[in-house]
């Protein structure tokens, strides 16, 4: 074809240097100007009927290949492929001219195809997704690695197709900067290790509310990838971590909440030990009033009569034999309340215990759980369960701790006065 153009250009009269570097450059022009029109083609006819198809299809999954591009992108090959075909056909074979357009479009389809296989791997990352299995294993580790080895392996080819050289040698060369090699792909190596522990042991998925202070997050994972791990936290903002932080630090997920059913409650009601005290009969008349401690009192004072009957107990001082305390009947209140609520879980850990006295007076722990794990909704049952309980307390004669405050003293100065 150079030949031909050549001879058309001869015509004109100019000089045969000019002549031949004209005919050079017309054929260039022609040879883009080919695979032009086979890419516009493609791109523009082939590929859309290709899309419509796809869209009429009933499957969903063959729709991430068409979001993510795979498409166009795989119709940018063929010009390429024409290019690197009619070089030999527009050029005399192996002249300059003809090499030098073969080697760049051996490049450019590298480039290409590299192109179409992370369209591939996307649409694959996005099909997985759609699978209930994709919550507890993600594959998105795996995808991130792929790409990384793709990478790598095109700019070996790219420069091999450039210089001439050989891939292995290259490589080979390559080897010799291992060290550096290391330093540059720290991160990735570490994170892909990661990766890997984290899948095989199950110990993170996305959707998971996970709680890691040294990075400052808490809340759910939005994204798991080879290098970093997203935390979407309560306020919205989202923590980075690194993805091999989570094998080397501690962090706590909460997902085995989630699953159980239940919201732990865990909170204490410190009384105040000067305020606890034997019951009376008109106390024990009094509390017998309240509709779950009725059948509770009635029994035990029962049980207790009899005890104080068979070891002929002398009633006469109040330490002697049983007797309840208002502690004692407050607690069994805490209990039947807790277990009429229709907000606490029946078959999980249920506790009301005394703990160890302290200076702040004696903690009376409830450790329950909600059976609503919404946050809004857990805090809301919390805060009723206590409002009534706080409320309750002085009908038995008992005080809650509280260190005093400005009131407490301006009221023993007026006392003083």
């Amino acid at each position: 074809m150079v030949k031909l153009i050549a001879e058309q250009i001869a015509r004109l009269g100019l000089s045969a240097h000019l002549t031949e570097a004209l005919a050079q450059a017309s054929s260039v022009v022609v040879l883009l100007l080919l695979a032009w029109l086979v890419g516009y083609i493609g791109r523009h006819f082939v590929a859309p009927l290709l899309e419509k198809a796809v869209l009429r299809t009933a499957n969903k999954w063959d729709d991430s290949f068409l979001k993510h591009g795979f498409f166009r992108r795989l119709f940018r090959i063929p010009p390429v492929v024409v290019l690197y075909a009619a070089a030999d056909l527009v050029f005399p074979s192996q002249s300059f001219t003809s090499e030098l357009i073969k080697r760049l479009a051996m490049a450019l389809l590298v480039v290409v195809g590299v192109r179409v296989l992370n369209a591939l791997l996307l649409a694959i990352g996005d099909v997985y997704g759609k699978f209930e299995r994709a919550k507890e294993k993600t594959i998105r580790t795996y995808l991130d690695a792929v790409k990384i080895v793709i990478y790598f392996l095109a700019c070996i080819f790219v420069v091999s197709v450039l210089t001439g050289k050989s891939p292995f040698g290259i490589l080979s060369v390559l080897g010799g900067f291992t060290v550096v090699l290391m330093l540059v792909f720290k991160d990735t190596i570490l994170g892909f290790v990661a990766g890997i522990q984290l899948s095989s042991h199950d110990m993170v998925r996305v959707g998971d509310w996970i709680e890691m202070p040294k990075y400052g997050a808490d809340g759910d994972v939005i994204d798991i990838s080879i290098h970093t791990i997203k935390v979407q936290n309560w306020d919205k903002t989202v923590s980075t971590i690194p993805s091999y932080a989570l094998v080397s630090d501690s962090f706590k997920n909460w997902r085995g909440m989630s699953q159980s059913g239940g919201r732990r409650i865990k909170r204490s009601l410190h009384i105040d030990m000067g305020s606890i005290g034997f019951c009376d009969d008109a106390m024990l008349e009094k509390l017998g009033k309240i509709e779950l401690l009725k059948d509770y009192i009635a029994a035990r004072q029962e049980d207790i009569a009899a005890y104080n009957r068979e070891h002929q107990v002398d009633e006469g001082t109040v330490v002697n034999g049983r007797r309840q305390t208002n502690i004692g009947i407050f607690r069994a209140y805490i209990v039947a309340y807790l277990k009429q609520h229709p907000k606490i879980h029946k078959d999980m850990t249920f506790l009301v215990r005394h703990l160890q006295p302290t200076p702040q007076g004696l903690p009376v722990q409830v450790y329950v759980f909600s059976n609503d794990q919404v946050w809004a909704n857990y805090e809301a049952i919390q805060a009723d369960i206590f409002d009534h309980l706080l409320a309750a307390i002085p009908e038995f004669g008992l005080r809650v701790f509280q260190y005093p405050a400005g009131a407490d003293l301006q009221n023993m100065l007026a006392h003083t006065q």
